[in-house]
């Protein structure tokens, strides 16, 4: 019998038990479904991390000064004592990063990093036009950050370079903020305008020249209707209402370059520091980067997808049985006809063929529609979660392929059963 035959054979067998066929394929689309929809959810997850990462710098490096663990000595045995939050101490001025450090870091990597982004922050504030306010943190950058943050002026100009080096307190805005100091869509009506941001019983005074677009981060900032924005000012403006000289952190642009390795960089990044720090029982410097944070991510997915692809295994694997009783009873009732396709001429093989085609005809339908519902469950999961929907393409090929061998596998044992049937016991089978 030739395989379009067998196929049309097994779909006639199925539209003719169609809710026993659909409780039968309860378990293998639970088990696909359930598969598609978390790979779904992770991809979508990971690409929207990534692409977040992406657009704030997914190869920089940041360095900064952390509290170091020390090595301590007690009661003659040696160990490490790790400080808790109590015990957490603020780097002080003596241990930031100093101005000479970075010129020296500068001058030692100066073909391997694009430009090095400095920054300082005075902490979070409101500003008060009238009667409306905005919440706002204020931080001060230098020309490498502000190339670095790639803000999207939508009125005004960025800040110059004379303001830079004088430490002017000109400064950026967010699209938000205007809206929600003055209540109006046009971002012109802000520039110029002087604003002070009361922070506790400190004031700021700054000048609006540029109001910059605010990025919606989806998933990972959004969603809060009264979110705080930054407010973006010069180093030196910071720097001056302070009184610190030296820096707890910095980032590092590499060129864009791939002869550079990112991982290799930071390695050589972190010995440089460890030079000026050594001496220092109470802070280190270290580096990080928004790659390895990518790495873990997906590390952490794939770890998940994981343990829910055993879960949903076991799903498949009740399924499987599922098949392989439902086949047995459908033999069962089709033992005559079995006897009368032997008596006919009908070999062992295509008996067993045509059993097996249908279990994995049955799988494979019960694959399709796992396939369609994890697709669509994970489109609405990453939907809620304010991501954009990434189906893998290769878990869907997988699964369908995976049902068709769980039909296969389940399928074998009952149409192996069917063609070793005496045709004279089958035909009389009451």
């Amino acid at each position: 019998m030739l395989l379009g035959e067998n196929i049309a054979m097994a779909m006639a067998a199925i539209m003719a038990n169609k809710m026993r066929a659909l409780l039968t394929m309860l378990g293998i689309i639970i088990g696909i479904g359930s598969v598609i929809a978390i790979r779904t959810v992770g991809n979508s997850v990971t690409e929207t991390f990534s692409e977040s990462m992406s657009s704030m710098g997914a190869t920089n490096i940041s360095v900064g000064v952390t509290q170091r663990e020390t090595e301590t000595v007690k009661g003659g045995q040696s160990g490490l004592e790790f400080r808790g939050r109590r015990d957490r101490k603020m780097p002080e001025e003596k241990d930031y990063i100093t101005d000479d450090m970075i010129a020296d870091f500068r001058q030692e990597f100066a073909k391997e990093i694009d430009y090095i982004l400095l920054s300082e922050s005075l902490g979070s504030g409101t500003v008060t036009v009238g009667r409306n306010s905005a919440k706002v943190s204020v931080t001060g950058g230098d020309e490498g950050y502000f190339k670095g943050q790639n803000l999207e002026l939508v009125a005004g100009r960025e800040i110059g370079d004379k303001a830079q080096k004088g430490g002017k307190s000109a400064c950026l805005i967010s699209d938000y903020a205007v809206e929600k100091l003055y209540k109006t869509d046009d971002p012109e009506i802000a520039l110029g305008k002087k604003l002070q941001v009361v922070s506790g019983r400190t004031f700021y005074d700054f000048t609006v020249v540029g109001v910059y677009k605010l990025q919606d981060q989806g998933m990972l900032f959004g969603g809060n209707e009264d979110r705080e924005t930054t407010l973006y000012t010069t180093l030196g403006c910071v720097k001056r209402h302070s009184h610190i000289n030296g820096y707890e952190s910095f980032t590092v642009s590499k060129v864009a370059d791939t002869s550079v390795d990112s991982k290799e960089l930071r390695s050589r990044i972190q010995i440089f520091f460890d030079r000026y720090y050594h001496t220092n029982r109470v802070f280190e410097v270290t580096t990080s980067s928004m790659e390895s944070l990518l790495d873990e991510l997906t590390n952490t997915m794939g770890t998940i997808s994981t343990a829910i692809s055993i879960i949903a295994g076991i799903a498949l694997l009740v399924g499987g049985i599922g098949v392989m009783n439902i086949m047995l009873v459908s033999i069962s009732e089709r033992t005559r006809e079995i006897g009368t396709r032997k008596a006919l001429g009908a070999t062992n093989g295509s008996i067993r063929l045509q059993f097996i085609i249908e279990a994995m005809v049955l799988c494979l339908i019960g694959g399709i529609i796992g396939v369609i519902l994890g697709i669509s469950g994970g489109a609405v999961a990453a939907k809620l979660m304010k991501a954009t929907a990434h189906p893998s393409v290769s878990s869907i090929i997988e699964s369908v392929g995976f049902s068709m061998a769980i039909g296969l596998f389940f399928g074998y044992y009952p149409a192996n059963k069917a063609a070793k049937m005496n045709p004279i016991d089958a035909l009389t089978y009451e």
